[in-house]
């Protein structure tokens, strides 16, 4: 399965689906009417979001209702997903002509299926019919036109125990990697890491770590690699540092959903995503009670937060599309995106909800909307459906492994400069 499904996404990233996709077109001559015209008809909703029995009441029972109410001619079948399974999805309906009419995806998406004409540009009205950050639509756009909205969001932040750092007579967070490796080294004791990087994707880590440390991925026009210069080396080479120190270990990281090392203690710091407080509300309430969870954002040359999460997007050969952007502007408002940053313990994109209760009682949610500024995503190139399968294989040899940093990035450059140069 993993050799299909990265067969399929090699066959995106390197254009040679193109044949599949001309099937497919702008969706010119398979659309069925206008997108300007009256919401009608029977469309498909694809999603990886509204997991569990609760996540399907909200979006069946609420946010599709409110739908129905305002658009009665509309019905919408839903196709759930994984984020696991949704590239594989997304490249198989892609190559039998069969696409959703509307996909929630991921971000760093909109450039590889923008430039293959599979999703519709959007009303460029659409991106200030809401307070968003600037941003926070940045991953929406592809070659200056706007593809999709943000639904939810899912930051990267660094999360500590308030009880470690008192004990330890530590009175601030570090302002720096020097700090941070410091602060990381008085905190490892027998039995516990001072910092746990690595219980999130490999991927996400360290680019984190490269933005921070003034870093990019890719020129902005998406053509050229940017990531293997010292900044991205950097990095690689920080985490190496941190075990050399034994304050952190590849092999003590937890599995996602799991109660993390800080929750159980075997962790004064993590890496982790502004979720984390609802997971800990459910499994560690005490810690949240007794208020000894803190967070900050990772710096080092500037301050950086990864933002990843979930956009809505139209496809273009929807035979209906003015129904589907109508779902995808509905799915895209501030009731909807609430109760999906509710159920998943997400950050929500607007600044609209900054006010809310959701927003004022999570205190990692919180200092995400409010730390927007300092936030990267993820992506910026038409071949990153391929590039991003191959960072964690390719750099994880050099912190299990004897491999170099430098050795690492530079090979990890090569094979993205190739993926680029066959788009």
């Amino acid at each position: 399965m993993e050799l299909k499904r990265r067969s399929l996404l090699a066959a995106i990233g390197a254009g040679t689906a193109a044949a599949a996709l001309s099937g497919c077109g702008t969706g010119s001559s398979a659309a069925g009417g206008s997108a300007d015209g009256p919401a009608e008809g029977e469309i498909t909703l694809l999603t990886p979001i509204y997991e569990k029995a609760d996540g399907k009441t909200l979006l069946e029972k609420k946010i599709l209702g409110g739908f129905r109410k305002k658009y009665p001619d509309v019905k919408v079948n839903v196709d759930y997903t994984t984020y696991a399974q949704l590239n594989e999805k997304i490249t198989t309906g892609l190559a039998g002509g069969l696409l959703p009419d509307v996909l929630m995806i991921g971000v760093g998406w909109i450039p590889p299926f923008a430039a293959k004409k599979a999703i519709a540009p959007l009303p460029e009205r659409f991106a200030t019919a809401h307070d968003y950050e600037k941003r926070v639509l940045e991953p929406s756009r592809y070659d200056g036109k706007l593809y999709a909205l943000p639904v939810v969001l899912d930051t990267r932040i660094v999360v500590y125990r308030k009880d470690h750092f008192a004990e330890a007579g530590i009175k601030k967070t570090p302002a720096n990697w020097a700090e941070l490796r410091a602060v990381a080294k008085q905190l490892t004791r027998a039995g516990r890491i001072g910092f746990d990087p690595f219980s999130i994707e490999l991927r996400q880590c360290w680019e984190t770590f490269l933005f921070s440390n003034g870093g990019q991925l890719f020129s902005a026009d998406g053509k050229k690699v940017l990531f293997n210069d010292n900044r991205g080396v950097e990095a690689l080479q920080f985490f190496k540092d941190l075990i050399e120190d034994g304050s952190a270990s590849y092999a003590k990281k937890t599995d996602l959903g799991a109660p993390s090392n800080v929750q159980t203690g075997k962790a004064s710091m993590m890496m982790t995503s502004s979720a984390m407080w609802v997971q800990v509300g459910q499994q560690n309430p005490e810690l949240l009670k007794d208020d000894k969870l803190g967070a900050f954002v990772l710096a080092n040359r500037r301050p950086a937060m990864l933002q990843g999460g979930t956009l809505v997007t139209q496809s273009a050969s929807s035979k209906h599309p003015a129904a589907a952007r109508a779902l995808v502007e509905y799915l895209a408002t501030p009731e909807s995106v609430l109760g999906a940053a509710k159920q998943r313990g997400s950050v929500p994109g607007l600044k609209d909800l900054s006010d809310t209760g959701y927003v004022k009682e999570n205190k990692f949610v919180d200092l995400s909307l409010r730390s927007m500024g300092d936030a990267f995503s993820e992506g910026g190139t038409a071949a990153w459906m391929e590039i991003r399968e191959k960072i964690k294989p390719t750099l994880e040899p050099a912190i299990v492994g004897n491999q170099s940093a430098k050795d690492a990035i530079a090979e990890l450059g090569r094979l993205a400069e190739a993926a680029i140069g066959r788009m």
